[in-house]
């Protein structure tokens, strides 16, 4: 197959633009919107609320179609959904009438894995994200942080290359939201993947974070990046942490000036 894109980048997002009709006309949400990114490269789109993250990480993932531009993933034009782009919602999206491990193993019961392969990867992603003993429960049993885990096995489960997280944490209470982010941070360098994380919360961005892009206000484009090269597990009120939280907050609301 004929390699397109970027030489050395995993993901290449060239002139990405969506625009959308209204009844007051046509409405752009991401306009001209271009990143590279590399393999394993943990890479947070950090913006304000309503600029258009959520609709860039569909566009980019294949859920949603472009109005302009393309994305390249290994190599490969993205034209549409595909198991190798995992995607963690906001809302778990959980089938409640499906226990734990038949919400994890949804994906390769769909693409007709063996029962006894399905089994064992099941197991595997379940044991990853610490819910082993869960496997029998429905989501309405579990606490949120708990149907979260769920959601990022199921993700996992598919084995993608690529995973895209849309403010998997944003509906979570404070203290499991710190646990969270440091059990996302356990699972990916266990196994590593390459990510693409949506999130309005500055913190989380320096926490979690290879590199930082961030996004203008709607409609979403490029403002500035920032290759976060502290050591990892991260400090909230280490120096250089808080020296990087303030930098990219004046800078966000210098852009909403």
């Amino acid at each position: 197959m004929e390699q397109i894109g970027n030489v050395g980048s995993f993901i290449s997002c060239r002139n990405i633009s969506k625009e959308f009709a209204t009844k007051r006309g046509t409405t752009r949400v991401v306009e001209r919107f271009e990143l590279d990114v590399k393999e394993n490269e943990f890479v947070v789109l950090f913006g304000p609320g309503q600029c258009g993250k959520t609709t860039l990480l569909k566009l980019l993932s294949g859920l949603e179609p472009p109005s302009t531009g393309e994305t390249v993933i290994n190599g490969v034009k993205v034209t549409g959904p595909d198991p190798q782009r995992g995607f963690v919602y906001q809302t778990t999206a959980l089938f409640p009438w499906l226990t734990v491990a038949g919400n994890v193993s949804f994906g390769p019961s769909v693409q007709g894995m063996k029962k006894e392969e399905r089994e064992a990867r099941t197991q595997k992603y379940i044991r990853l994200v610490g819910l082993e003993g869960f496997e029998r429960s429905y989501p309405n049993q579990l606490s949120g942080g708990m149907r979260q885990r769920v959601g990022i096995a199921r993700a996992y489960c598919n084995e993608p290359k690529v995973l895209f997280l849309d403010e998997p944490f944003g509906h979570l209470d404070a203290q499991t939201r710190y646990l969270m982010q440091a059990e996302i941070l356990r699972i990916w360098e266990q196994e590593k993947r390459t990510v693409l994380f949506v999130t309005n919360n500055i913190e989380e961005a320096v926490y979690l974070a290879d590199r930082i892009v961030v996004l203008s206000s709607c409609p979403a484009k490029v403002k500035a990046e920032y290759e976060i090269r502290m050591p990892r597990p991260r400090d909230y009120v280490d120096p250089e942490f808080l020296r990087l939280r303030k930098e990219i907050t004046d800078l966000l609301d210098k852009n909403m000036e």
